[in-house]
């Protein structure tokens, strides 16, 4: 596989917070207003080739090329859903010479919202995940991570029926002319492959680079993190004075239920994770994967409201998607009404997602496991009642 790799040298501009990005132009003498120019190019208008950035002089422009890289990703694959949904699978030399990450734009009316990868692969080996097939393989940089959405915005912007662009997504306005304003990304949910957590010496700086106003300018109530309960990583998120959201992967509401279907309860049993729910300083989503026969009874449904108005947190339920099912079964959609009606009747506030990119592989791992061979690939008109994360 091949890749756009940054040459020996040059800084990642996809990594680096707009207060690193203001040091290394300092080093050169640029002005303040110069590092702007750059990331007006690069993030609202979505120019990524220097030599494109007509604002700048030639001599800064050549200097601009020499020392900076705009995005290392290949897209290997890319696919689109007639409800709007995109997803590509990008490809890089780094943490591994093969390394794959998913990423998806999901659109809602006015809200596009873009779930993206922290990791090669996962760690966690949740047992319904297709995402954890072959373990872990390494973390994404913070670059990478912030470069999904990048891509994702030049999907936004390609027009009906394009492909994704290489590395030049948008072309800067011609003199006398004024380009429309793009469509980007307005909500980031950290809900792909990988378990942001286990990575948060990346996953730290990318929630700058999103969040600035100078950066990609999402607001923080805006990003959600999701993890299946890594106490570390909740804490370190606490301590940030942003208003970032937390969700938390529970599928299932006991211990001896989870540690069957999430390995990670072992080492982060669930009293541990509530508690630390309980004092997170902001509102906690519960994430609940529907697996039929195996979490959806009754008493499971009381047993999460319980745990629920401990911490009063929001519940999420996602029905399984086949694509990523690893041998379970969704639970019927009767079943999940019925669930859902049971979480309200004990006063917990409880929604079911939305079933989105029906006919494409948009199940979390599914593209990059199709890739590897290990399971046939999902033809785009082959429908069946895909989910996103």
């Amino acid at each position: 596989m091949s890749s756009l790799a940054p040459a020996a040298g040059k800084s990642d501009f996809f990594s680096l917070t707009p207060a690193s990005f203001d040091a290394v132009v300092a080093e050169w003498g640029w002005p303040r207003f110069r590092a702007d120019q750059v990331r007006d190019w690069v993030y609202r208008k979505l120019v990524l080739d220097p030599e494109r950035m007509t604002n700048l002089s030639k001599l800064d422009r050549a200097r601009l090329a020499e020392h900076v890289s705009f995005g290392t990703s290949q897209v290997l694959a890319h696919q689109s859903s007639s409800d709007g949904t995109q997803k590509l699978l990008l490809g890089w030399t780094t943490p591994t010479p093969d390394a794959t990450a998913e990423t998806v734009m999901i659109p809602d009316g006015p809200r596009r919202t873009a779930c993206v990868s922290s990791q090669v692969g996962c760690p966690v080996g949740c047992k319904f995940c297709a995402s954890g097939i072959g373990g872990v393989k390494g973390n994404l940089t913070a670059g990478q991570i912030v470069e999904q959405v990048v891509r994702l915005n030049a999907v936004l912007n390609a027009g009906p029926g394009s492909r994704v662009p290489g590395s030049e997504p948008n072309t800067p306005p011609q003199p006398g002319t004024r380009n429309p304003e793009p469509e980007l990304i307005t909500n980031i949910v950290f809900m792909g492959m990988g378990e942001p957590m286990m990575n948060w010496k990346a996953v730290d700086p990318t929630l700058t680079i999103l969040n600035d106003p100078e950066g990609l300018g999402i607001g923080a109530r805006h990003i959600t993190i999701s993890t299946v309960g890594v106490l570390p990583g909740i804490i370190a998120l606490g301590e940030r004075p942003e208003q970032f959201r937390l969700a938390i992967s529970i599928h299932a509401p006991n211990d001896g239920l989870r540690r069957e279907l999430m390995p990670i309860n072992t080492k982060f049993p669930l009293a541990q994770v509530i508690e630390a729910a309980k004092v997170f300083d902001r509102r906690v989503t519960f994430e609940y994967v529907m697996l039929g026969g195996v979490n959806d009874a009754e008493e499971h449904a009381i047993q999460l409201a319980n745990l629920a108005r401990e911490c009063r947190a929001f519940v999420n339920l996602i029905p399984l998607h086949p694509g990523g099912a690893q041998g379970f079964t969704p639970t019927p959609g009767d079943r999940i009404v019925k669930f859902a009606r049971e979480l309200r009747k004990a006063g917990v506030e409880v929604a079911v997602r939305k079933s989105r990119g029906i006919d494409i592989a948009a199940a979390c791992g599914q593209l990059r496991v199709e890739r590897l061979g290990r399971r046939p690939p999902r033809r785009p008109d082959n429908n069946g009642d895909i989910q996103v994360a």
